[in-house]
């Protein structure tokens, strides 16, 4: 086991039990991408089901979008070599978001909803308890300021939380890995990347902007990061000015 790996199991079992985001006799369904992270979280996940560290029954879940070129017969492979219970589910999203996105504008929204609401009714169809997605802690840094700066409210992506509807749980246990560490991985590793050809042609998206930005911040101080991401369990409500956690009137003398 390389150095990266065992970092990543560290920063995953921990996230795993600080959060407590699996039980004993859980039926998971580890949604993949075909990305650098989704493999490593279900690289680490599969080693730590091996090992008895969880007591799980893993499902990996992978949505052929149809997207020109899509070819995941190296992802097959992988999966077949690894002995991972799988299903690749052809759904036409891509022609869907083509066809209605205006030209010039970024499919990344639209495209998201679509692969969401797939992913949760294929979770409710095979009765899954929980949906595994890869997303790091760089990923819950920059969503934080992409809610800030663009839509005025303060929200990121949680370790855990329950659909609107109520009928899916979905955790993610790579909240404390960064993604400099997933890079490294995929690297050692050797994971068969399928590319995005929808919205990873895209350029001068917001997220792109603003992890430039914190890339900067983070020159002149490193910590920069590291303490964004610790603001989101440091909440303070009597500093902030939404009346819903606060009661401006206790203030009052």
């Amino acid at each position: 086991m390389t150095k990266t790996e065992k970092k990543l199991r560290h920063y995953i079992t921990k996230a795993i039990a600080d959060y407590k985001l699996l039980d004993k006799g859980d039926k998971v369904m580890l949604c993949l991408s075909g990305g650098k992270d989704s493999f490593g979280l279900l690289k680490v996940l599969h080693g730590l089901i091996e090992d008895k560290t969880y007591d799980i029954d893993l499902h990996v879940y992978t949505l052929d979008q149809s997207q020109p070129g899509w070819d995941d017969s190296q992802l097959r492979k992988y999966l077949d070599d690894l002995g991972a219970s799988y299903e690749i589910e052809t759904k036409n999203t891509y022609g869907v978001v083509i066809d209605k996105v205006p030209e010039g504008k970024t499919y990344c929204s639209l495209c998201s909803r679509l692969r969401r609401g797939n992913i949760y009714r294929y979770a409710k169809e095979h009765k899954m308890d929980k949906i595994i997605l890869g997303h790091h802690r760089d990923d819950l840094i920059q969503s934080l300021l992409m809610s800030i700066l663009y839509q005025g409210q303060i929200k990121s992506m949680p370790p855990k939380f329950i659909t609107q509807d109520g009928e899916n749980t979905v955790i993610r246990p790579m909240v404390l890995v960064q993604e400099r560490d997933l890079i490294e991985f995929a690297k050692e590793e050797n994971f068969p990347i399928i590319p995005c050809n929808l919205c990873g042609s895209q350029e001068n998206l917001k997220r792109k902007k603003v992890k430039k930005l914190i890339q900067d911040l983070a020159l002149e101080n490193p910590k920069v990061p590291s303490n964004i991401l610790n603001s989101l369990s440091n909440v303070l409500p009597s500093h902030l000015m939404d009346k819903n956690l606060f009661d401006i009137d206790t203030t009052t003398k």
